[in-house]
């Protein structure tokens, strides 16, 4: 296994950004195509956004130029707004029917990721102009936002949409331990802070255990936690058997882990660049089908992976 930097291809900053409130674990948090983006050029991104009460996660649209971003359009805001500086999420992730979803951490607030009143802690689900579809699984609750798609999220910070079902993967950072691979379902609650596989870090239990009815079971958790970052599926066929597997990057140990998978069951787990000593913050699969992955060490860096077998 060799990594080959990429970062000569990395251009100059792009003008037009709104402003962002880059604090803590804040910041600009994701960037998508939009699925029609070889002819409509827009693209989509989340970034936190400083107001009265505090601030929270935005999802925007915008048209790519040469040198910038224009035509910026705010579609939708993570409400109420707080004052953490901790876990906005995000990921944005566009289903096979063009339903844009949207995952947003709880803002190191665990009760508000069971109170369907506050978008704090769940998946939001949206049509592309911003507007809520009418089948979203609250629609016409008044006691629930209607974005809300699932609930019981802590802080999913990886989102992708499994290449065959369609479905929606997401990963989430756990306290200590517990991080979890999810399939949010439409008015699902998966469990934060009732269960979790993790404890608090003082040590302390978290909620009931493990289990209650009528929550989730993650599809896969981690314990310790390898503090979960972006996630791909893989359908390229740059390296052997690797096809069909769930690539997950850690900011915790400086790896990447690839999950092998039959249906959704996990069935085993590799553990890719132990030792690499950098944070990876996010992979994603290149069109020339190569996996390449970003780092938030400082300078940081993009960076792609390759396998002696396929590059002697």
């Amino acid at each position: 296994m060799r990594i080959v930097t990429a970062a000569g291809a990395v251009g100059a900053p792009l003008a037009g950004l709104p402003a962002i409130h880059a604090d803590g674990q804040g910041g600009l948090l994701d960037v998508v195509l939009d699925p029609d983006f070889a002819t409509t050029r827009v693209i989509w991104f989340t970034y936190s956004e400083a107001g009265e009460g505090g601030d929270g996660t935005v999802v925007a649209r915008a048209r790519l130029a040469e040198t910038a971003i224009d035509s910026v359009q705010v579609v939708f805001r993570q409400l109420p707004k707080r004052s953490s500086g901790a876990h906005y999420g995000s990921r944005l992730a566009f289903s096979p029917d063009g339903h844009l979803f949207v995952t947003l951490g709880e803002r190191r607030q665990a009760e508000a990721a069971q109170d369907l009143t506050r978008h704090q802690g769940k998946v939001v689900r949206l049509m592309r102009d911003g507007s809520v579809p009418a089948d979203n699984p609250f629609v016409g609750r008044s006691d629930a936002k209607p974005e809300i798609w699932s609930y019981g999220h802590r802080n999913p910070q990886g989102a992708a949409i499994h290449p065959v079902t369609g479905q929606l993967w997401t990963v989430e950072h756990g306290a200590m331990g517990g991080d979890e691979v999810n399939i949010p379902q439409a008015g699902r609650n998966y469990g934060w802070p009732v269960i979790t596989y993790g404890r608090d870090y003082s040590g302390a239990k978290i909620g009931v255990g493990t289990a209650k009815e009528g929550m989730e079971q993650p599809v896969h958790y981690w314990d310790p936690s390898i503090a979960p970052s972006g996630m791909v599926f893989y359908t390229g066929d740059k390296y052997d058997g690797w096809k069909g597997s769930l690539f997950v990057g850690s900011l915790k140990f400086g790896m990447i882990s690839r999950l092998e998978l039959d249906g959704t069951k996990v069935v085993r787990e590799e553990r890719l660049l132990e030792g690499f000593k950098q944070r990876v913050r996010d992979i994603r699969q290149g069109p020339d089908g190569f996996l390449y992955f970003v780092t938030d060490e400082g300078p940081g860096g993009i960076f792609r992976l390759e396998t002696a077998e396929k590059t002697n």
